[in-house]
């Protein structure tokens, strides 16, 4: 299925946002007080983030490759896997979209924003810290830099492991054309019915793909969220740090604190080398 690379702009844009609505959602539907999932824990933030990457993998995987991740975008293209000519448009998508899922997290939450009134709590349900910031920023830097390289590095690793080559359309394009190769009617039943039993297979391969990438995420939430809260990906992090810079105390309560821009370049350059690494690597090791 040919598809426009603006359609492929808008999939990443919306498959970002989708993915900060879902995650950093969960975050202020646990943290934010008044709500009626307060207190749930960190189990139910890991199921909502997982959620938010299964669901923009199943609905975009075959439009876009659903990177909605600058890091993924940027690993992929510096192993091969993605051309560089779209990189920066790729990436423009994904932090206009995690800009516009934190502001529907926002619109959703504003009340309980205000009743909670604590900058600490407000902060984490748009961007990442470290939990060792009160043992100075020197070491929340470098701890947070560790856990977000590694972090990365398995989820694209992962990622690459677990994808497969057709995604739904592209399937039928691709069965069709080795049909007509082999000599094949593509107009009889019979051909048309064993294409169809295999693209089925194929899409049972996308989900069960797609499913191993949302569980690998919520167990990456599980085990390095605890240091920093796990970005993973920059646009999820840098995207929602600028919506907190500029909301008003009208919205956020009157103690919202600064947004620890301090701290803003960790959940941006580590991820990007532990992507490059990773899909590096799985090149080296794969193909």
């Amino acid at each position: 299925m040919e598809v426009s690379w603006m359609i492929k702009y808008l999939a990443e844009g919306l498959g970002t946002m989708f993915l900060v609505l879902l995650g950093n959602g969960a975050i202020a539907a646990v943290t934010l007080k008044g709500s009626k999932n307060n207190g749930m824990g960190g189990l139910a933030i890991a199921w909502g983030y997982g959620i938010g990457i299964l669901m923009p993998v199943l609905v975009f995987a075959n439009i876009s490759g659903a990177h909605i991740n600058p890091a993924i975008t940027l690993g992929f293209a510096a192993a091969g896997y993605f051309p560089w000519a779209h990189v920066a448009q790729y990436i423009l998508a994904q932090l206009i979209g995690a800009i516009v899922g934190q502001l529907l997290v926002v619109a959703i939450y504003n009340q309980y924003y205000i009743k909670t009134n604590d900058a600490a709590i407000t902060f984490g349900t748009f961007a990442t810290t470290n939990a060792l910031e009160d043992m100075g920023r020197g070491k929340a830097m470098i701890n947070g830099f560790v856990n977000e390289l590694i972090g990365t590095f398995v989820f694209v690793f992962g990622i690459l492991g677990f994808t497969t080559n057709f995604f739904g359309a592209e399937s039928v394009k691709w069965f069709t054309d080795y049909a007509q190769k082999q000599g094949a009617s593509i107009t009889s039943n019979d051909t048309i019915s064993q294409i169809w039993v295999s693209v089925s297979g194929a899409s049972a391969s996308k989900m069960i793909g797609a499913l191993a990438i949302g569980l690998l995420f919520v167990g990456l939430v599980i085990t390095f969220g605890g240091a920093t809260g796990a970005a993973l990906n920059p646009a999820r992090d840098l995207g929602p740090r600028l919506v907190h810079m500029f909301l008003p105390t009208s919205i956020l309560g009157d103690e919202k604190a600064d947004s620890k821009w301090w701290y803003a370049w960790v959940p941006v350059v580590a991820p990007i080398i532990g992507a490059v690494l990773a899909a590096t690597i799985f090149k080296l090791m794969f193909k």
